[in-house]
């Protein structure tokens, strides 16, 4: 039976060393002097793109990978979409994480599974969220794929201030236990008061991943608080829509669209690795 080319192919087993060089570096990153600030690209341009910016290290937003394939995000409908991302970044030379929703299955083995294919490929860090969901359901998922890929950087995410209206200690339960899983840091995306951020640092022995928010603390602040890993989430592919509305508009007035446009030459090399941002 011929293999179907548009499906991502089984992952072949890479070299030992190979991920646990990368993952190691990965790791650093949220040791270094200044947080780590994580963009998130949704294809390989985007992707490709910031890291020619200097950024050593590039996550996915799973809203972006699931809106450039016309599906829902949170449901589980992009697995093949984000696993061939994946390949196709994987080998890159700058560090990617991958944010995995609930890890594409409520079957821990097929979660970790999943996530052996992305160690495989080079990828350094993986995203694993709640949705406020059992705690005993996301841990059994992290225990897993530190089993299936010890080296894999594990973000546990939980939503305790993005689907509900945030409660301190429900949120460090939930922490506590993820870590205890084996989870390598700890993300909660929606939380913005730092005196609850400054709260979590000081309790969790893993680093702690915020989300900018336009209006909320700044880097510095997050910094100063001592946050280590601050992600944008699916931020730049909104702004990207927004420039694309605001071009149309300019267009429609007579005026001149007014920001940054990349080359069509630059693109084209972008979204096939065949060329760098100037």
């Amino acid at each position: 039976m011929t293999a179907d080319p548009n499906q991502p192919q089984p992952a072949q087993p890479a070299q030992p060393s190979q991920p646990a060089e990368t993952t190691a570096s990965f790791a650093a990153l949220h040791r270094a002097e200044e947080p780590l600030l994580l963009p998130n690209a949704w294809d390989c341009a985007s992707a490709r793109m910031l890291a020619a910016q200097g950024y050593r290290a590039i996550a996915t937003t799973s809203l972006g990978v699931a809106a450039v394939a016309g599906l829902p995000d949170a449901v589980a409908a992009t697995r093949e979409e984000t696993l061939r991302l994946a390949f196709a970044l994987g080998s890159e030379p700058f560090l990617l994480s991958v944010d995995a929703e609930e890890g594409f299955s409520e079957d821990p083995d097929e979660v970790a599974e999943f996530a052996r294919e992305l160690y495989a490929v080079g990828v350094a860090g993986i995203n694993l969220e709640d949705g406020c969901g059992p705690v005993d359901r996301l841990a059994a998922k992290i225990t897993a794929v530190k089993s299936a890929a010890p080296g894999l950087f594990v973000n546990a995410r939980t939503d305790t201030h993005w689907l509900r209206e945030g409660d301190l200690t429900d949120t460090l339960t939930r922490l506590d236990a993820y870590r205890q899983a084996g989870a390598d840091g700890a993300f909660v995306p929606g939380l913005t008061d730092l005196r609850q951020i400054t709260a979590l640092v000081r309790r969790l022995d893993v680093p702690l991943n915020v989300l900018h928010s336009p209006g909320g603390p700044s880097v510095a602040d997050l910094a100063a608080a001592g946050v280590r890993r601050v992600s944008v989430g699916s931020l730049l592919y909104r702004r990207a829509l927004g420039a694309a509305l605001e071009t149309m508009a300019d267009i429609s007035a007579g005026r001149t669209p007014s920001g940054a446009a990349p080359s069509y030459g630059e693109v084209a090399g972008l979204a096939t690795g065949r060329g760098d941002m100037p």
